[in-house]
């Protein structure tokens, strides 16, 4: 089997990976496969695939593929990152969390010693949007800490670690008795724009709002409204929209608010992450074996 890397020279280790699970790195005129390794260049994707339209499969680097929507077909079977990441992205949504419940934003940035204030995350009333594996693993980090999880997704299902698990109609409701909203959803039309003025204004004036997911999930206008008049206790952003965010927004100097710089999974994480994603699917490709992270073209995750 010849699977070609691409872009060209980009990608080592992931040539590495493919050699691993015992494909050779090819070129695109001889490939079987496509491992595509720019999360961000849709354009030179579809460019491949119009030299190439009968390729049957395509790797893609990140969970998210919402890049790609204008790229996807039913033609060809499409895996992503999907699962790949969720350790390293929960850690910073919980990380994030206690941070933003304890003030910690506000303390960093203070030059003298000052007041108490802020909140326990233990026994906190946490809602989470999104089904997928960064909620699994988040779910069993808060654990320990013993709150009250509610999940809520498109398609309600038990989960383990979580209290209860409501479909997408209950959002309101549930925020209603929210201290802590964390965002660990994929980004589709339907769920760009989610987190508008209407839920911001149903979540308690204390609670705090984490967003591990994408920035376009949340009307970031109506996000500095309820921060600046303390309709909100604050906010952890690993991803914002704009972004990169530029430098005289106001997110970065309103209280309460912490902003990191997608980084919930970087670089030197993801990497060895994503080689053992393409080197297992490389393997289960040969073998002739299911894919893992396959990707629902019609639902764009």
């Amino acid at each position: 089997m010849h699977i070609a890397v691409l872009p060209e020279g980009r990608a080592p280790h992931l040539e590495e990976a493919v050699r691993d699970g015992g494909a050779t790195v090819g070129s695109l005129a001889d490939a079987d496969a496509v491992v595509w390794s720019d999360p961000r260049d849709a354009e030179g994707l579809a460019e491949v695939l119009r030299q190439r339209p009968e390729l049957p499969w395509v790797q893609l680097p990140f969970a998210g593929v919402d890049a790609f929507l204008d790229v996807l077909d039913h033609e060809r079977l499409w895996t992503c990152g999907k699962g790949v990441y969720a350790e390293p992205v929960a850690e910073m949504a919980l990380a994030l969390a206690l941070a933003c419940c304890r003030d910690l934003q506000r303390y960093a940035r203070a030059t003298s010693w000052g007041s108490d204030h802020g909140r326990n995350l233990v026994g906190a009333r946490v809602t989470v949007l999104g089904g997928g594996e960064i909620t699994a693993s988040l779910l069993r980090m808060l654990g320990p800490l013993g709150g009250d999880v509610t999940v809520v997704t498109r398609h309600p299902r038990p989960l383990d670690g979580a209290d209860r698990v409501v479909g997408s109609d209950q959002l309101l409701t549930t925020c209603a008795r929210t201290d802590v909203l964390v965002l660990a959803l994929a980004l589709t039309p339907e769920t760009e724009g989610i987190v508008d003025a209407t839920v911001l204004d149903s979540l308690p004036d204390h609670a705090v709002l984490v967003n591990v997911a994408r920035g376009a999930h949340v009307d970031t206008d109506a996000l500095v409204d309820a921060l600046r008049e303390e309709r909100l206790g604050g906010a952890g952003l690993d991803v914002t929209d704009p972004e990169p965010l530029p430098d005289d927004h106001p997110l970065w100097t309103l209280p309460g608010v912490l902003v990191t710089p997608h980084t919930a999974n970087t670089q030197a994480m993801g990497r060895p992450l994503l080689a053992a994603r393409v080197r297992d699917n490389v393997r289960r490709r040969i073998a002739g074996e299911e894919l893992l992270g396959p990707v629902d073209v019609d639902l764009g995750y």
